[in-house]
């Protein structure tokens, strides 16, 4: 059981899991009720069965690298143990999710009461606007203040208009400070300041947002390369985290989306927002593997509890319910 869950009541808990197949309906119904269509009344897995598996995996934004990688594996299965039932090939495949689906790495451990390793621990947000990054911001810091820790926000997307009173709200919301400049400040400047107040305020978590597009020539990745140069001048090894939101819902432009912020950022964690009004949620599993990054958080509603923490067991099982 995960450290955080100790401090949660049964029914808190109880209402997580709800939560979280409540939001995984739409995706439950379309990829895992088909592969329970696949298999139920068969008795052996056979080619047939694995080609239809395949295309089931594929049109459900699992995506063609991972789904080869679980075909490619129950093949071998088969082939190992000469006769698989269709039974233990729905228990195989509910193994396979799981084990594509990473660990957080050391240090960066998701559970928001889980000890440190650095004092302040800069996190730094990224992602394209409209997918849900500054409600993250605003939800993460909230569970981290349900669990005691003393939050800082850094508003570093300065260029586009709204973003820093969005922000405003969600640290009203969360009831943490904020560090913010007008519109059009250096971004770069605002993650300085903010690291410098955290600093002197002793703040336990500093979670800095950063802009989703330019309105300059400027490249956006060249923005954020420079916004966390500075970060490490004024804290020693900052960010100590860059998380990527990514709106499930869009499928192959998540993916798309990684591949660029990857290329550019050390991305050590992703958040998967929007799984509850998509059927696209295979879309988790398919971007953990073929970028090797851990899901760190997923939204599955509107309410700022609903941002959980990624167990990934826990989603494969709500996944077949």
């Amino acid at each position: 059981m995960a450290v955080f869950d100790r401090f949660r009541t049964p029914e808190r808990r109880e209402a997580e899991q709800a939560s979280l197949e409540a939001g995984l309906e739409k995706t439950r119904t379309s990829l895992f009720g088909k592969l329970n269509r696949l298999v139920r009344g068969r008795d052996r897995v056979d080619d047939e069965l694995l080609d239809e598996l395949e295309e089931a995996l594929v049109t459900s934004d699992v995506g063609v690298r991972t789904t080869v990688d679980i075909i490619r594996r129950v093949e071998e299965r088969v082939a190992q143990d000469r006769y698989v039932s269709a039974a233990d090939l729905q228990a195989l495949i509910r193994g396979e999710i799981a084990g594509l689906l990473l660990d957080n790495r050391p240090g960066q451990a998701a559970d928001f009461d889980a000890e440190l390793p650095n004092r302040p621990h800069v996190i730094m947000v990224v992602g394209v606007n409209g997918v849900g990054k500054t409600t993250s911001i605003g939800k993460i810091a909230w569970h981290y203040r349900q669990a005691g820790k003393s939050v800082l926000l850094g508003a570093a997307d300065t260029f586009r208009a709204a973003a820093t009173e969005q922000l405003d709200i969600w640290a009203d919301r969360a009831g943490v400070p904020i560090i913010k400049q007008g519109h059009g400040a250096d971004p770069a400047a605002v993650a300085f300041d903010t690291l410098a107040a955290a600093k002197s305020r002793d703040a336990e978590v500093v979670l800095i947002d950063t802009a989703g597009r330019l309105h300059t020539r400027g490249g956006l990745m060249d923005e954020l390369s420079k916004v966390k140069r500075v970060m490490d001048r004024q804290v020693e090894g900052a960010p100590h985290e860059v998380l990527l939101v990514l709106d499930a819902s869009t499928g192959q432009n998540a993916i798309r989306q990684a591949e660029e912020f990857t290329r550019s950022v050390d991305v050590t964690g992703l958040v998967l927002t929007k799984l509850d009004g998509t059927a696209k949620g295979g879309i988790v599993i398919g971007i953990s593997n073929e970028f090797g990054i851990p899901v760190k958080y997923i939204g599955v509603g509107e309410r700022v509890e609903d941002l959980q923490v990624f167990d990934r067991q826990r989603f494969v099982e709500a996944l077949f319910l």
